[in-house]
């Protein structure tokens, strides 16, 4: 396993720029997660580390040596693309051993690593068949399987799962920490999908406009998210995000919402400029007879051990709060909320975080 340094990278396609002065790094047998919405550079990130794409300007270390200017097959890193990329008219067997005939590893070598994925993926069953004879999961198996022979210094995944139906990720996303868990390597994963990120990252790295948001532990850029774009990005549902004026001062500092109620901030007030937005997870926000805040009820969402609803305060600004599995509420009702201040955020007129 290797650690990889990124030293102030960019990348441009064109006029086009998407990488701007990024500089991240990543521990040996670290699992980290590039997340970021479509057009983010996450995919174009990944692929300057595999050498499949150049890098305009900065510095890549892998393992302590110098890399940028290195081929893809000089870096020893393994990529699991989007698409399996196997050889349709190759077993599986074949398809894992290919790249190890490539190198002229010796013939018993390769059996033996052959044989040894197969074991640990499950898959001896299956490595005498074509891919036309494979599911879309045991594909992405063999993709995975033949990453693994290579024995590679670190592990690029190209939003692997993006292909498999709604079970079939969930059972593949086990594995996959369940494989990191067995081999404590290196791992980079690309997805646009929060939950694979959130359950899968030693760290996340979200990205968006051509650089980093925010790098932390899952929990991290949950509980305490660096700015507007964090706090909506992550988290189903995204967390309410309310248009609200600052009111009090020192330590009786407070926010008054649109529709004129008052939330109480847990510390001091804030310094920074407006306009200011309250934000505070559904699950932050809950439904109380004795809730200062009232709405009305437009759509209930019933999960099973819990409830959306779907409310509109008196101003028309729409809300998410979080009932109970056995909630009676229904669209129409009037009800009322409370804000658990310990949860609630604010951001100021750029979009950041302050600390309240």
């Amino acid at each position: 396993m290797a650690g990889i340094l990124l030293e102030g990278v960019s990348k441009r396609f064109g006029a086009v720029e998407v990488i701007r002065n990024l500089s991240l790094e990543i521990g040996a047998g670290e699992f980290v997660v590039f997340l970021g919405p479509s057009g983010s550079g996450k995919t174009t990130l990944l692929r300057m580390i595999a050498g499949l794409e150049s890098i305009d300007a900065g510095g890549l270390v892998i393992d302590g040596v110098r890399s940028e200017g290195l081929a893809p097959g000089q870096r020893n890193l393994a990529m699991v693309f989007q698409n399996y990329a196997l050889y349709p008219h190759m077993t599986v067997a074949e398809n894992m051993a290919f790249g190890l005939r490539n190198v002229g590893l010796p013939k018993g070598t390769i059996k033996a690593r052959v044989a040894e994925a197969a074991r640990m993926l499950e898959m001896e069953t299956l490595l005498a068949r074509r891919p036309a004879e494979l599911s879309g999961g045991q594909r992405q198996r063999v993709a995975i399987g033949r990453a693994i022979v290579k024995e590679p210094k670190a592990f690029l995944f190209d939003e692997p799962l993006s292909n498999l139906d709604a079970a079939l990720r969930v059972r593949t996303r086990v594995e996959l920490a369940e494989l990191h868990q067995r081999l404590g390597s290196t791992m980079i994963y690309v997805t646009h999908d929060q939950t694979e990120a959130m359950t899968l990252a030693d760290r996340i790295v979200i990205l968006n406009n051509c650089r980093i948001e925010q790098v932390g532990t899952p929990m991290e850029v949950y509980a305490r998210p660096a700015s507007r774009f964090v706090a909506s990005f992550i988290g189903s549902p995204a967390m309410n995000l309310l248009p609200v004026t600052l009111t009090g001062q020192g330590d009786r500092a407070a926010v008054r919402l649109g529709d004129g109620s008052v939330v109480p901030l847990p510390g001091r007030a804030p310094k920074g400029e407006g306009p200011w937005e309250l934000g505070i997870r559904p699950e932050a926000l809950t439904l109380s007879a004795t809730g200062t805040t009232m709405a009305t009820a437009t759509v209930v969402e019933r999960l099973g051990d819990r409830t959306l609803v779907y409310a509109k305060l008196s101003d028309g600004v729409q809300v998410i709060a979080q009932d109970s599995g056995k909630s009676q509420v229904k669209a129409g009702d009037t009800i009322g909320l409370a804000f658990d201040t310990a949860e609630v955020h604010l951001f100021d007129g750029q979009g950041r975080s302050v600390s309240v």
